[in-house]
């Protein structure tokens, strides 16, 4: 298998809402950002399928060592030989790689956040910084849709947090804010329980209502020389925002069940952005 075969393999088996908007770019930009989305998944997957600390620890430190060859000339993971070629032309930089392994190494070192500044923190790391890259990867041409992109990036980390809570807690992680927790007087220990309530379907309304806003912010940001460029972003918006009108919907039943849509509805709504260009 070549190192392009690889990355390919690993990005549609991930059955990502990403991946359908790559499928719309032209070649070289589909094969950086598969790329690059498959480096994303390797040291995500560290995380979440290792289950020894210390493991995911030396796999992490690993990958740190693997980003520093690569840069040096001496790629040796597949993903890196796949990315490495291509890193040049769409300015991706190691220190982009390594923010986003500080956010994996965030998840084995923290499981709670106290507030939502420090949520902020590590969606940077994990969310922010592969929407800069993306940006690029789609062809950027203005420096405020790097602000829009860092936006679009939390909005979309965001209503992964919303999605994922149930399956987050299975692992021992709470994403929600501690303060917002109290704020709408529910304990970690019903999420852990999977326990519904009133209390807490208004928290995950609060956390809806602000990940809609930042959408709308991250559009307003976008200017319009870089909205035919930034369609793939917009498709991935579309998808997103989508699922989390879904969840809505479904009165936040994210403790028991993991909601998501169909990849053909997925396709359409991608399909939908690439014909009319807006979300």
């Amino acid at each position: 298998m070549t190192p392009e075969q690889y990355v390919q393999q690993k990005a549609a088996a991930s059955g990502s809402s990403f991946y359908y908007a790559f499928l719309f770019l032209a070649r070289p930009r589909r094969a950086a950002i598969t790329a690059f989305y498959a480096f994303c998944r390797e040291v995500d997957d560290v995380v979440d399928e290792v289950t020894d600390p210390g493991v995911a620890q030396t796999k992490l430190a690993w990958w740190r060592s693997e980003v520093a060859q690569a840069y040096d000339g001496r790629p040796s993971h597949p993903v890196m030989k796949a990315l490495m070629p291509l890193a040049p032309a769409y300015g991706i930089e190691a220190r982009q790689l390594l923010a986003v392994i500080d956010g994996c190494q965030m998840d084995l070192e923290q499981t709670r956040y106290l507030d939502y500044p420090g949520l902020q923190r590590y969606c940077h790391l994990v969310a922010g910084v592969v929407g800069e890259v993306a940006a690029r990867i789609f062809g950027q041409t203005q420096p405020q849709t790097t602000e829009y992109a860092h936006t679009l990036g939390l909005a979309f980390q965001l209503t992964n947090i919303i999605r994922d809570v149930g399956e987050d807690a299975m692992r021992g992680r709470i994403y929600l804010p501690m303060s917002e927790l109290q704020q709408f007087d529910v304990k970690a220990h019903e999420i852990l329980k999977r326990t519904y309530s009133d209390r807490f379907t208004a928290l995950m309304k609060f956390q809806a209502d602000r990940a809609h806003a930042l959408y709308d912010k991250a559009f307003a940001l976008l200017p319009d020389a870089d909205r035919r460029s930034q369609k793939a972003g917009l498709m991935m918006a579309s998808i997103y925002r989508t699922l989390l009108s879904e969840i809505e919907r479904d009165n936040f039943q994210v403790l028991h069940q993991r909601v998501s849509l169909t990849p053909l509805r997925k396709l359409w709504l991608a399909w939908q952005v690439q014909a009319l260009g807006r979300v």
